[in-house]
């Protein structure tokens, strides 16, 4: 063993006393805290962002749905008004009849925990008694004498709601739609025939041809309010349905999960509605936790009696009208930022923790 030179300890003593310092002890544990944070941090932002392609290759899970907001505890019916203003303080719509937005599309949407989402899209031509009016008006015209209150009340009283349903509502203006459609990706649809028309005094034109079409939002807009005459409502729900089916899909699209926080707050400013961020994240994670895509329905009506404009519900109906599975349709007042009236809390995954999809 070669023999060392006296001093060359102290020298290396020396040497590690001016790297730690005066207080060697206290470096040390500063080193270790230091490198410990790192790991921790390290390890949190693995858990908060994993790799891209492990959201753009799989199916949403659990766990990354969950992290959108709890789901509700109870089922929660909205109200959507999609108004042919381009915003919601528009003063004229621009469109037929002129002056405030009209209601061009009426839905309700019922959103439950583990379950299929349930749409109804109501016959906007369907005619109704509203306060005031000495004769029947359409139900599209609720909104622009009472808007979304009185909308609610009337399409309470016609499907036979319970009492406080709808919970909540969203005003859509056109702009917002196009928003949407261009912010979850362009839609593919195919069109069994083509679609065009201008309508000058409403600076609207609608050109799309039939086949296979990658639809853009302001396309979209042409397809849902296109009608070949002033009565083809039904053809216009028909569409919608198709939109409806189109926007679900991209929203269960893995790569839409991650951006829709942004998208929403995003949509805030161009919407009308009483659900908040966290409201509107828990109805999102409770659609795509859906393993099935929402069921859309229409209420029965009544065939045209002559050249009549306003149609009437078929007469052999029973209450409730809607949804299907109405054993379980019952009606609490949900507060969805976190617990419902009863206080209770609102839960984010089964009682197993089981993804649905």
């Amino acid at each position: 063993m070669p023999s060392q030179k006296p001093g060359s300890n102290s020298s290396s003593i020396n040497q590690i006393q001016r790297l730690l310092g005066k207080y060697p002890g206290r470096t040390l544990l500063r080193l270790g805290a230091a490198l410990g944070g790192l790991w921790l941090a390290n390890t949190c932002l693995g858990m908060i962002w994993p790799e891209p392609d492990q959201i753009a290759t799989n199916e949403p899970k659990t766990n990354v749905v969950a992290k959108l907001a709890p789901l509700p505890k109870n089922p929660v019916t909205v109200l959507l008004v999609g108004i042919d203003a381009d915003q919601i303080n528009d003063l004229s719509n621009q469109a037929a009849p002129q002056g405030p937005a009209n209601a061009d599309s009426l839905i309700l949407i019922r959103f439950a925990a583990q379950k299929q989402v349930e749409i109804l899209l109501l016959p906007t031509e369907l005619g109704v008694v509203l306060p005031g009016a000495p004769e029947n008006q359409p139900l599209a015209a609720s909104y622009r004498q009472g808007g979304v209150a009185l909308t609610g009340d009337v399409i309470a009283q016609i499907v036979g709601l319970p009492e406080g349903e709808p919970q909540r509502f969203v005003v859509i203006p056109r702009q917002a739609l196009r928003s949407l459609v261009n912010a979850l990706g362009d839609m593919n649809v195919t069109l069994a025939e083509s679609f065009n028309s201008t309508d000058n005094t409403q600076n609207y034109t609608v050109s799309l041809e039939a086949g296979p079409q990658t639809l853009n939002g302001s396309q979209v807009e042409q397809l849902v309010r296109y009608r070949s005459d002033p009565n083809e409502d039904a053809g216009r729900r028909h569409r919608q349905k198709w939109v409806i089916n189109g926007l679900a899909k991209r929203l269960r699209n893995p790569r839409t999960l991650a951006s829709l926080p942004d998208l929403i707050n995003q949509l805030s400013s161009e919407v009308q509605t009483d659900l908040s961020q966290r409201e509107l994240l828990s109805l999102a994670a409770t659609a795509i936790r859906s393993s099935q895509f929402p069921n859309l329905e229409e209420l029965p009506l009544a065939p045209r009696a002559g050249e009549q404009t306003l149609r009437q519900l078929k007469s052999d109906l029973t209450m409730p009208l809607w949804p299907q599975n109405s054993a379980d349709h019952h009606s609490e007042n949900l507060d969805l930022e976190g617990r419902d009236l009863e206080g209770r809390d609102l839960e984010s995954t089964d009682s197993n923790g089981n993804d649905s999809d």
